[in-house]
């Protein structure tokens, strides 16, 4: 059991896919870009139109694209790559880097960037991920742009004589190593003489993590470090049922922790130096209170634990929640900046961190090398433990088509509106009971309703998961 329980009652198979032709939300741009299953619902003439709409937003100048390790990356990258090149970008083929190189690469070239990848999903899906000038994922405001355009099918096509060149760039992995060295605190790390465990999962971490552990001075050994987007090791998402590897890895070399990663390596979950998986609330908790200072904003979205809501009040910090999704929480980081206010972390718990004056990029590498620095002064059992004081459960429920779909939110709406509780519908259905509370809402990357609940028992949190749960089960047993 991971520390801070959490279980999880989603099945061990692969999710049904859902992409740009099958997508239950509104907009083609769900919470993290667009996804589906590769060649079948994510095709390399979508990722050309999607790129020739974004590429039409674009300034002027080039564009680079980058991949995780997926089989269908390549393709799709050279179908995003002649999609550019036809509205008139030069393009740099920067091959397979995590999604934060990416975004370090864009931000120091003050280009924008196109990243192939489907993040935690399993591998037969891959997407399209979309980064601004500035290193930072586009606004909703931009993807709105973007998305009328490929409405209208109206691309800024040039003639033969104006198409972008391509250009394949060498180096983007070791100037993103060194510039996350130069972020972190090396001398309290490298003085801890710590051992770490490293699992990519096969994907595009293999190509960075486990030599800037190496360079932070820790003794690192690897599992799942061949890049291999088949994933032959474990599946992408990392969360407790796929990481017996690196947690028995931990136990056999003594380690002081385990770091892991999903497939674009923007996520982090670690491994305590007994094995056992550290809640991601209860680390992301523990990054919040080495971090914030009265005063400043901290950004979560609306299944954020009472973890959080305790620290952030023990420090006289303010608490923001925003929809889950990267693009939602970036919006907001950027919202309460512009009146001002200092944000010091944004983030979920399942691995995304935002550290927002290093960037405003969920960073698995720096979130991992934060943590480290905490390993240094306390064993991570002893962190994780600190914030031991909640049990999380979760369900995922899947749906075969939008009739499913629609009488599942339609049972959970009617159980929400029937309970006895606060409800807050900033997205889904969240009911706060005092002594808990439950969340259901559908995936804005998969065919599925999520429901989530947190309580201080393990059964009072199950009775919670159970008030949207039971209501779902039976929405989809009748239709």
């Amino acid at each position: 059991m991971a520390n801070g329980p959490v279980v999880d009652r989603t099945g061990g198979g692969s999710p049904k896919p859902v992409g740009t032709r099958h997508t239950t939300e509104m907009h083609v741009f769900g919470s993290s870009g667009v996804r589906g299953v590769a060649n079948e619902e994510l095709t390399p003439a979508d990722v050309l139109q999607i790129v020739q709409a974004a590429g039409s937003v674009f300034e002027d100048g080039p564009v680079a694209v980058a991949r995780d390790t997926r089989t269908s990356g390549e393709m799709l990258a050279n179908a995003a790559a002649s999609g550019l090149a036809s509205v008139g970008h030069d393009v740099a083929l920067l091959g397979e880097v995590p999604t934060p190189a990416l975004q370090a690469h864009c931000e120091r070239a003050g280009t924008p960037g196109v990243m192939i990848t489907a993040s935690h999903n399993p591998p037969a899906y891959n997407g399209v991920k979309l980064i601004g000038a500035d290193g930072v994922e586009l606004s909703r405001a931009t993807l709105d742009r973007i998305e009328d355009r490929l409405a209208s099918d109206d691309a800024d096509t040039v003639t033969w004589d104006e198409v972008g060149q391509t250009e394949r760039i060498d180096g983007t992995a070791e100037d993103y190593i060194a510039g996350v060295l130069d972020a972190v605190d090396r001398e309290t790390i490298a003085a801890a003489d710590l051992t770490v465990v490293v699992d990519p999962g096969h994907g595009a971490g293999c190509h960075t993590s486990p030599t800037f552990f190496r360079e932070l001075g820790c003794t690192v050994h690897t599992v799942n470090a061949q890049p291999d987007g088949h994933f032959p090791g474990r599946d992408p998402e990392p969360v407790e049922r796929h990481l017996g590897d690196v947690q028995e890895y931990v136990r056999s070399t003594d380690a002081d922790v385990g770091i892991t990663h999903d497939g674009d390596a923007d996520r982090a979950v670690f491994v305590d130096e007994t094995g056992a998986i550290i809640n991601g609330d209860a680390a992301l908790a523990a990054l919040v209170e080495a971090s914030v200072e009265a005063g400043d904003s901290v950004v979560s979205a609306v299944n954020a634990t009472q973890r959080l809501v305790d620290v952030a009040d023990a420090a006289d910090a303010e608490l923001t929640l925003t929809r889950i999704g990267s693009t939602y929480l970036i919006s907001r980081i950027q919202e309460r900046q512009a009146e001002g206010e200092t944000v010091s972390v944004a983030g979920e718990g399942n691995g995304g961190i935002i550290f927002p004056n290093y960037r405003i990029a969920r960073d698995g590498a720096y979130t991992a090398g934060k943590f480290l620095e905490l390993v240094a002064e306390q064993p991570a059992s002893e962190i994780a433990a600190r914030f031991d004081d909640y049990v999380n459960v979760r369900q995922t429920v899947e749906y075969d088509d939008e009739h499913e779909r629609s009488a599942m939110l339609d049972a959970i709406e009617e159980a929400a509106y029937g309970a006895v509780a606060d409800l807050d519908t900033t997205d889904g259905w969240r009911l706060d009971y005092g002594d808990g509370w439950v969340l259901a809402r559908p995936s804005g990357t998969e065919p599925v309703i999520r429901v989530y609940a947190e309580a201080r028992t393990e059964q009072r949190a199950e009775e919670l998961l159970d008030v949207f749960g039971d209501a779902v089960q039976q929405a989809g047993e009748t239709v």
